[in-house]
């Protein structure tokens, strides 16, 4: 027997027989060539694991068999990341690259300098992004999929959030101590968003607001001597803090 090495998803993973659908059975068949007999590892994206001996090779409807679900030993992350909207394939590109790591959600946020396209509602954006978040769960063979949400109105966002910000500012620590046990969670076991404005930044009113912010606490993430473009500060943003 030969395992694919890729994590192939399973919305409902369940002992007994499974019939994956066309996308994943296309994967596993014709991309990865398994055969009756070989062993596909499944993930449902919230936190189980399991090992399909696959029954019926059918390129539409692979047939797999799953004697044993695994749980995740590690708990859902505590991280987000908030990222306002930025014009072209700009959020696509964080999405496929923060969705790697493990954080909870990311969430696209409209912003006083958001550089998005006029009066655009960003659904196929959306969609493009939730499918690299899912290509990303099998790739990177995390527990979690990471969500996505959004695009919202950050002042919105903002009064309905609860827990600990992180802004990135030039006036920040250089590292911060969060307190955790690797998941991303602190001390208090609250929700962190990490906040990544526009280029050329949040506003003066969106940034005072972030820093006079009262449903837990805010800390400042300096993350260099350089200027960075708003998707290459959240990668880097998300390594410091992970």
């Amino acid at each position: 027997m030969k395992t694919p090495d890729s994590r192939f998803y399973c919305p409902l993973i369940t002992i007994g027989t499974i019939t994956l659908d066309e996308n994943e059975s296309t994967h596993a068949v014709r991309v990865c060539r398994a055969c009756a007999g070989d062993v596909l590892q499944l993930s449902d994206g919230v936190g189980h694991f399991a090992d399909a001996v696959i029954e019926v090779a059918d390129a539409k409807a692979c047939v797999v068999r799953v004697d044993n679900v695994i749980e995740a030993e590690r708990p859902r992350p505590k991280v987000s990341l908030g990222i306002a909207c930025l014009k072209d394939d700009a959020l696509e590109e964080v999405v496929f690259h923060a969705a790697q790591t493990e954080i909870d959600k990311i969430i696209f946020l409209r912003t006083d300098f958001s550089q998005e396209p006029k009066n655009s509602d960003l659904k196929k954006t959306v969609r493009r992004a939730e499918l690299k978040s899912l290509v990303s769960l099998k790739q990177s063979k995390k527990a979690w999929m990471t969500g996505i949400e959004g695009p919202v109105e950050f002042d919105k966002w903002l009064a309905s959030y609860q827990g600990d910000l992180i802004l990135c500012d030039i006036d920040g620590e250089r590292q911060l101590n969060l307190i955790g046990d690797g998941s991303g969670a602190n001390e208090n076991d609250a929700p962190i968003t990490l906040l990544v404005g526009p280029e050329g930044g949040f506003s003066p009113r969106e940034i005072e607001a972030i820093k006079t912010f009262q449903n837990g606490k805010v800390h400042l993430l300096n993350l260099g001597n350089t200027r960075l473009r708003a998707r290459t500060a959240a990668i880097i943003g998300l390594g410091k803090i992970l």
